[in-house]
């Protein structure tokens, strides 16, 4: 997309100053005094509650504890409240001229000193032939690797150096001096001078939203710092655009994100920041907004919208994902699209949502000064993506979300095959989703953490069998149905015995019918697993919870358990209990196994 773009309109004939840009207007100018009273009040009101807290230190054992514990909090919560901190203390700098100015200074100055801007659970040594993190587990400061939120970082000084350049200037000089130099040694320097690091995609072609989302942030660090004279800002540009492109490369023509609707913020939406940055800087990016990939990125969110703040939640995605409303908005506003504005609308938040887990600067300065259209009231419909193969179906008060796909996407659960049932845009039969990062996460081990295990997803268990991770798990004989899918998820188990396992779901007005044909080489019990949100109750070969009644076939034997949610992400979307119930057959080489799950207008009925 931007080969094609760069091919046509070269930056160094788009870019005729070197730079810095302003980006955002800076502290003092019309559109701070311009702001709303209320968002100047809560901008006070959250820079007062943590400017009576001090920057807190950032120790090696804390950063230490990822090899030691496998705790990535340890590092992290000292890292960005930091971050939040020196943001809140600039803002409030930008929105009162006579804001005291010393909790900015010091947040620079502090920051400026870390040893590395890397968290403990992306310590990487780029040399090659580097010890390993588990051997060499503190960072190399003359190594400087860029992981997501060194770039973040970059972005949040280079902005904050800009917005208050003339207060700083005229208070303390050598900060800005400071700033300037770590930037460039961190942040720009490596970017242009190393090839190896894996997200730029010169050595790996499985990248996924680290690429946009890093390169994003060092845009922003390029264009508001002034460069030193060997990297021009045109060059830069094109080496972080062409990244972008390899990533592009990685995406589905159907837009679809493999990580989930959470993740387009740092997918989809830093490819919006990369445009939007192209364009603050170089002019007219109207033929990027009329490319279909882009077009299908940006309305994903839209795609996977439940209601309520709900959406289609696999692999790690939240249930209930915090998203970039302005972004969206930003999108639905170029690409003329009011359902697209309208979400955009209903997820905008506040600005202290933006600061919420990491500090997105950009985000916030979007969401202050981008006006907030409402756009015309959704009309959602049935969704088929047919490269991610999700398939999602609305009938009357029902939506119904499942997939195909593979075990070997981003962010996998072992879930080829599995759904979700909402009723009145509420989860009924449900993904439990994600859990709070730990080193386990993202290792070997990944697979013994309970909620990625397909025997807590809306899947059978032929012969007793769980699915296995890798690309070749995967779906086969895929077909999208006028109400809902079909798919044989066999080759899903990794086992010779396994020989089909025929999955068909329709949905109508009132119920969900689920059909599994199950064939074996040796004779076994099959069991299938339903998680659900409300507390069930068995009443001979049906199962009643919250607003539903599940219908299983006579001589099944039905088992429950009580997950109380103690993993407080988890806890954000499903708090108290989740129920997962085990419906097991009789032993046999075929089953042919029908499910009905009725939608109780009258629950009593």
């Amino acid at each position: 997309m931007f080969q094609e773009f760069l091919s046509r309109h070269p930056l160094s004939s788009l870019i005729a100053s070197p730079g810095p840009f302003t980006l955002y207007p800076p502290a003092g100018s019309a559109s701070w005094r311009a702001l709303p009273g209320a968002v100047k009040r809560e901008i006070e009101e959250e820079a007062e509650k943590v400017s009576a807290l001090p920057y807190p230190m950032r120790l090696a054992t804390d950063f230490l504890a990822f090899t030691r514990t496998g705790s990535r909090k340890a590092d992290e919560d000292p890292y960005f409240f930091r971050r939040r901190k020196l943001c809140w203390a600039a803002l409030r700098c930008c929105a009162d001229e006579n804001a005291p100015l010393d909790d900015v200074i010091d947040g620079l100055w502090c920051i400026s000193e870390e040893t590395t801007w890397v968290i403990s659970a992306h310590n990487v040594n780029p040399i090659p032939g580097a010890p390993s993190p588990a051997e060499y587990p503190l960072p190399d400061p003359d190594s400087p690797y860029i992981d997501l939120f060194s770039a973040q970082t970059g972005m949040i000084l280079s902005i904050v150096s800009g917005l208050l350049q003339k207060r700083l200037e005229a208070a303390a000089p050598q900060v800005l001096a400071r700033v300037r130099r770590e930037l460039c040694m961190r942040v720009l320097r490596p970017f242009m001078e190393n090839d190896d690091f894996w997200w730029m995609g010169f050595r790996r072609k499985d990248l996924c939203n680290w690429t946009p989302w890093i390169v994003s942030n060092v845009l922003v660090t390029s264009c508001l710092t002034r460069l030193p004279e060997d990297i021009s800002l045109p060059s830069l540009m094109e080496r972080a655009l062409l990244m972008v492109d390899r990533w592009l490369d990685t995406v589905p023509e159907d837009g679809g994100c493999d990580e989930g609707a959470g993740y387009w913020n740092m997918a989809g939406g830093a490819l919006l920041d990369c445009v939007e940055v192209l364009e603050k800087t170089a002019g007219n990016t109207e033929e990027l907004w009329r490319t279909e990939k882009l077009r299908a990125i940006a309305s994903f969110p839209l795609k996977m919208e439940i209601g309520h703040g709900w959406f289609a939640n696999f692999a790690d995605c939240d249930a209930r994902p915090f998203l970039s409303g302005e972004r969206l908005q930003y999108a639905g506003l170029r690409l003329g699209d009011g359902e697209l504005t309208a979400l955009g609308h209903r997820h905008r938040g506040t600005a202290a949502d933006q600061m919420k887990d990491v500090p997105h600067l950009t985000r916030l300065l979007s969401f202050l000064f981008m006006p907030d259209p409402e756009g015309v009231p959704s009309r959602p419909g049935d969704v088929w993506l047919k490269d991610l193969q999700v398939r999602l179906v609305r009938r009357g008060r029902l939506a119904l979300c499942c997939k195909g796909g593979n075990n070997g996407e981003s962010h996998n659960h072992n879930d080829v095959g599995s759904f979700m049932l909402y009723a009145d845009s509420e989860p009924v039969i449900l993904d439990a989703g994600n859990m709070t990062y730990t080193a386990k996460t993202f290792s070997d081990e990944r697979y013994s953490l309970w909620n990625v295990r397909s025997a807590w997803h809306n899947l059978p268990l032929p012969l007793g069998k769980e699915q296995l991770p890798g690309r070749s798990r995967r779906a086969e004989d895929v077909r999208c149905l006028s109400d809902g899918l079909a798919l044989d998820l066999a080759s899903a188990y990794g086992c010779g015995d396994i020989l089909s396992v025929r999955r068909e779901l329709r949905l109508t007005e009132d119920a969900l019918i689920l059909r599994d044909r199950i064939e074996t080489a040796k004779e076994g019990e099959n069991t299938w697993i339903f998680m659900l949100r409300s507390r069930p109750y068995v009443n001979g070969s049906a199962v009643e919870s919250g607003p539903v009644r599940i219908s299983f076939p006579e001589g099944f034997s039905c088992a429950c358990e009580e997950i109380p949610v103690i993993d407080p992400r988890m806890a954000a979307n499903f708090p108290g209990s989740l129920f997962r119930i085990l419906l097991t057959g009789p032993a046999s080489r075929t089953a042919d196994a029908l499910f009905t799950i009725r939608f109780l207008t009258d629950p009593h009925s």
